[in-house]
């Protein structure tokens, strides 16, 4: 039997993940800590504002999936957070795409890089908590952020009880977690299901330092952290971690 890996990604996140896991021989379980909601508009707003916006910005592929929910438009060119977020939007048809290949401060100096910021605003579709502020990292060079809220991120309020007792009778070897607030709502559901000492005996692996803090409060059997922030790069810290 091989070893045995926990996805906590959202469902919507997990496809590729998945699949790129098993090719690597390990068993897969999933036990998603956040779950998300693409709400309607409000009934006064029927369609997305873009007048005058010169690209759109993406944190997320969710923000991806946001946005083609309420508008039809694929013309404006895009600055992605990532890799897999930039395919999202290609695949949804956006013809001009640019991945910061990293996290938000590698976003905004994409920005910084390819727009003007006399260019007209950059809209930003994104859930009501993230990660980082992306207004205020480009304000001081004049760019404006106009940021809607298309879609909320609820946290889990439990953990499967297979998951459960995988964790807690050490058949779980290691922990994925890509985002600081996956990573609070897993510390938070360890401690309400009272099975913390367990974490000795599993790895958990990190997409950034800032989701490596979020950890910090539990004893872990190794913790390791990504040399970039990709899946791909997580993934190769996942293989070196738990031969």
């Amino acid at each position: 039997m091989g070893k045995t890996v926990l996805n906590t990604r959202p469902e919507t996140d997990s496809g590729d993940l998945a699949i790129a896991l098993q090719q690597r021989g390990y068993d897969v379980c999933c036990a998603p800590m956040l779950t998300i909601d693409f709400p309607a508009l409000p009934d006064d707003q029927p369609g997305l504002n873009l007048d005058g916006v010169q690209a759109v910005v993406f944190t997320s592929a969710n923000g991806v999936r946001a946005f083609i929910r309420h508008c039809p438009r694929r013309d404006l060119p895009v600055m992605a957070v990532g890799d897999a977020t930039a395919t999202t939007a290609r695949e949804a048809g956006f013809a001009t795409v640019f991945s910061a290949g990293g996290d938000i401060d590698d976003l905004a100096a994409l920005i910084a890089q390819r727009l003007p910021a006399n260019g007209g605003p950059i809209y930003h579709p994104a859930a009501r908590k993230t990660a980082g502020d992306l207004g205020t990292l480009l304000a001081s060079k004049g760019y404006v952020i106009d940021r809607q809220t298309l879609y909320e991120a609820h946290a889990a309020t439990s953990l499967p009880p297979a998951i459960i007792d995988g964790l807690a009778h050490a058949a779980i070897d290691a922990v994925l977690f890509f985002s600081p607030r996956t990573a609070e709502s897993f510390v938070k559901l360890v401690e309400h299901h009272n099975i913390q000492g367990a974490m000795t005996t599993v790895s958990a692996i990190c997409l950034s330092p800032a989701v490596k803090d979020r950890l910090a409060s539990l004893k872990w059997r190794r913790i390791a952290v990504a040399a970039q922030p990709t899946q791909e790069s997580l993934l190769s810290e996942l293989d070196n971690a738990i031969v």
